[in-house]
């Protein structure tokens, strides 16, 4: 793992390492200015809207549905999208290339970097005096259960994008990562304005890496990736045949 790190993700950071960080500010950038924009605004409660929505959560829970949520919640956290990830990169490397690998996690790892580094800046606190069902510590914005599970279906779909399950995987990741970030609403740990602007913030982060590394990984925009696990391709693009 250590050797493929220093052969194959340090060359891509060492040649396009400024891409990267432009499109790391681009999204930390202005995430930060709408923060402080908003900051009196959600001192007094956040909008209006926000409030509204929490509201009806809290008037339509019902202890199945609230399970449902916790689950959601579990399976999109700290604990569980981690695991799932370093699982599902391992079998991208095996059945597909190590370039898709890298390209999930790099774009779940740099989702949780922008969140860490937003919710530091801006501090905001959880709605917990709006009916929350958890006590959670950390801060409110912007969300990183959607955050990091936006990344994870996003870049999934962009993974198979040239090929036939391009679109079923897109939408099934879009939709994962909508149901955990409803489910911290429904909980009342987060914002519906946490949630929204951590999805939106990984759709730019997840795009505009995907934009960056199929550069120098060529293999990203190819039709159709290889599918046997003796046959698999390069970072680069170049195919190489495994001995048994």
């Amino acid at each position: 793992m250590i050797r493929q790190l220093r052969s194959e993700l340090l060359p891509l950071l060492r040649v396009h390492w400024r891409l990267v960080l432009v499109v790391l500010l681009g999204v930390l950038g202005p995430l930060v200015l709408i923060a402080h924009v908003t900051e009196e605004i959600f001192d007094d409660g956040g909008y209006a809207w926000d409030r509204a929505i929490l509201s009806w959560y809290v008037a339509h829970r019902t202890p199945e549905l609230t399970r449902a949520a916790e689950t959601l919640a579990l399976l999109g956290g700290i604990r569980v999208l981690p695991v799932v990830t370093a699982a599902v990169a391992l079998l991208l490397a095996r059945y597909r290339s190590r370039a898709h690998a890298w390209f999930l996690i790099m774009a779940v790892a740099g989702a949780t970097l922008l969140n860490g580094l937003a919710k530091i800046s801006f501090q905001r606190p959880r709605p917990e005096e709006l009916g929350a069902v958890l006590t959670e510590p950390g801060y409110s914005f912007p969300s990183g259960h959607a955050m990091a599970n936006a990344a994870f279906g996003i870049a999934l779909g962009l993974v198979f994008w040239k090929g036939r399950w391009g679109w079923p995987v897109m939408v099934l990741g879009v939709a994962w990562a909508l149901a955990v970030g409803a489910s911290r609403n429904y909980l009342g740990v987060h914002y519906p304005t946490d949630v929204m602007v951590g999805f939106l913030s990984s759709v730019a982060w997840v795009v505009g890496l995907y934009l960056v590394v199929r550069r120098r990984w060529t293999v990203l925009a190819a039709p159709d990736a290889p599918a046997s696990p003796h046959h698999t391709t390069s970072p680069e693009g170049n195919a190489v045949v495994n001995q048994r």
